[in-house]
């Protein structure tokens, strides 16, 4: 039989990562690519309820502007945005509605997190969707608690190791301020950590006192700004542990990056510039995240538009100094082999087995445990459908990987849906399965939301068919699941926790999983870890942080290269205790892959197994 090389879906877009639903439908994500052919990467769009963060920044900057207009109690101070500060680590945390259990914790207690976001405003949809990737990388830590900040009574942040503030609406001018007085007073006064990312900072030194806040913290919100000198959409970069991170905006959805009034002088603590950011406008570097007393203040909430290179890896790491400050260093790398199904070629998946030994590499090996090409889009127009039992060669080398390292885990049952281009073609490996989607005009993936008939037992039918499919063919029962093109519903995301030890994959998180009230069926934010988490659906999930290899450019995604995965592994080397995670087809060459394996291991990563976490 002849095999063709198919490409599939990447599986989260590079470039954007997070709420899937805004104006132009752009995915704020970033991950691997999108094409036909076996990428599980979300690529693109959100086809329904929108997000419009074009219109989100433009009300956020002109709320700025308006701000700065006012007349203001002022501290006496110099702005310093080009002082060096010591740049060390930073303090404080996040994540969810009901408490869960940490995965892989670091530390020998037990951290607990309350995560606050804000509900109110035009944008209001944004909070819970930050809040829920907050708490998700909190999760790693402890127990999560997220609320809306209306809802947080005084003495509360006592009863957490830290607290997270995700400031996404501006309250101002026609946005009256819903972040009780008692916050304000707790978080300047406790000695918890606390941190805070975006906006409102200045109402918290108003409600305090601008002259108490300044003498405590070294800088003064009330005179700081998210424009220096008109320069919004120009700071690209930010630098956090000798490490040069990526800030990539697309033009016109940049609510900038708030510059700290940092003040210097007798009475004034220091100020620890944890990471800097650069603006490429003018050459200015300032403090993109501070720290003084218990407060980390980040600039801007730095979950949306992001890669595996992005600033995100800042907040990543900042977690450890509130929730496991004692962690040790160290850095472990996963691998797993991608879109295995009975139509792989044996010979192909014996070579990896043999490269991946003689490297010392344990790995998973996600199967789809039965092929289907319903239209014969790959079989001269004959339909073709067969199952890993009908395949005893594919079996043996299966078996033959196991011994040699490998970790067996189920991605979907036929990872495509019907008979239907889901996008492409309705064959295995190339079409979602738990999803709809299709490719638009500009040639982007945009998602269409659940399939028909989604629900409990539907997803429920396609596990038991899966695992039945694995006990057919003599094969052990998979332990781990990866979702096809990295994309299900929230229904099928509890479904698959529930037969599964844990997912090693992206996720999509819905509108509504920690409030109760959905801003649609699809509106969610996507998210990969650098560390193995407890999301908000209460599931372990290994991360998949660096991408995949892809030397072809598709759906408007470059190619990835070995470099371009080396690079990401680096980049990542600023989380004290992270993971550089990726994927690679078993039909590409050996060469590539063992590049890859060796320039991740000679910046300082152990590969480990699957199972180890």
């Amino acid at each position: 039989m002849i095999r063709l090389r198919r490409r599939g879906i990447p599986k989260f877009s590079v470039i954007l990562l997070l709420v899937a639903a805004l104006l132009s439908g752009t995915f704020l994500a970033t991950g691997a690519q999108a094409a036909p052919g076996g990428h599980e990467n979300v690529a693109g769009k959100s086809g329904l309820s929108r997000v419009d963060l074009k219109g989100w920044a433009k009300a956020q900057l002109k709320a700025d502007r308006a701000r700065h207009a006012k007349p203001r109690q002022k501290a006496s101070a110099t702005l310093s945005t080009a002082t060096a500060f010591p740049v060390q680590t930073a303090s404080a945390v996040t994540r969810q509605a009901a408490l869960l259990q940490a995965a892989d914790v670091a530390a020998a207690a037990d951290p607990t997190t309350l995560v606050l976001y804000d509900t109110a405003g035009a944008y209001g949809q944004l909070g819970e969707l930050y809040a829920m990737a907050a708490a998700n990388l909190a999760g790693h830590f402890g127990t999560v608690t997220a609320k809306p900040v209306q809802q947080y009574t005084a003495g509360m942040v006592e009863s957490y190791t830290a607290v997270i503030y995700i400031g996404s609406t501006y309250y101002c001018c026609d946005t009256p301020d819903a972040i009780p007085a008692a916050f304000y007073q707790d978080a300047s006064t406790t000695t918890k950590p606390v941190i805070w990312m975006g906006a409102n900072i200045w109402n918290m030194a108003n409600s305090v006192g601008v002259a108490q806040f300044t003498q405590k913290y070294g800088w003064d919100p009330t005179t700081s700004y998210y424009e220096d000198g008109g320069s919004i959409g120009t700071v690209t970069q930010v630098t956090y542990k000798n490490q040069t991170l990526t800030r990539k905006v697309p033009v016109g959805q940049d609510g900038g990056v708030l510059r700290p009034n940092v003040l210097t002088g007798p009475g004034y603590p220091a100020v620890t510039r944890v990471a800097e950011g650069l603006d490429t406008s003018n050459a200015h570097t300032f403090g993109w995240a501070v720290r003084s007393s218990n407060l980390t203040y980040i600039g801007e909430i730095p979950f949306a538009y992001v890669s595996e290179s992005d600033r995100i890896i800042v907040l990543e790491d900042l977690l450890f100094d509130a929730l496991a400050p004692a962690t040790t260093e160290r850095h472990r790398a996963l691998l797993r082999l991608e879109d295995i199904s009975p139509n792989s070629e044996p010979s192909e998946l014996r070579a990896m087995a043999d490269l991946l030994q003689a490297e010392n590499i344990a790995y998973g090996i996600n199967v789809i445990p039965v092929y289907t090409d319903p239209n014969g889009t790959y079989n001269n127009g004959v339909p073709e459908t067969v199952t890993l039992a009908q395949r005893p060669q594919v079996v043996s080398a299966l078996n033959y990987m196991l011994a040699r390292g490998a970790v067996l885990m189920n991605h979907g049952y036929t990872h495509q849906y019907g008979n239907a281009a889901n996008p492409y073609n309705g064959v295995t490996g190339d079409d979602f399965e738990f999803y709809r989607a299709h490719v638009d005009a500009s040639d982007s993936v945009v998602y269409d939301g659940p399939v028909a008939g989604d629900s409990t037992a539907w997803a429920q039918g396609r596990v038991t068919s899966a695992l039945a499919a694995f006990t057919a063919a003599g094969l052990p029962r998979p332990t781990l699941w990866t979702t096809p093109h990295y994309a299900a519903s929230a229904t099928d995301y509890q479904v698959f926790g529930a037969n599964y030890a844990a997912r090693l994959e992206r996720s999509l998180y819905f509108s509504g999983t920690l409030s109760g009230n959905s801003a649609g069926p699809n509106v969610f934010i996507g998210q990969f870890f650098p560390y193995v988490v407890q999301d908000v659906y209460g599931t372990k999930v290994l991360p998949e942080n660096i991408g995949n290899y892809e030397p072809d450019a598709y759906n408007n995604h470059p190619p990835r290269l070995p470099a371009d995965l080396i690079a990401s592994a680096k980049a990542n080397l600023a989380v004290r205790d992270g993971f550089a995670s990726f994927f690679y087809h078993p039909y590409f060459p050996t060469q590539p892959l063992k590049e890859t394996i060796d320039g991740i291991e000679a910046l300082g990563y152990t590969f480990v197994s699957p199972t180890s976490l």
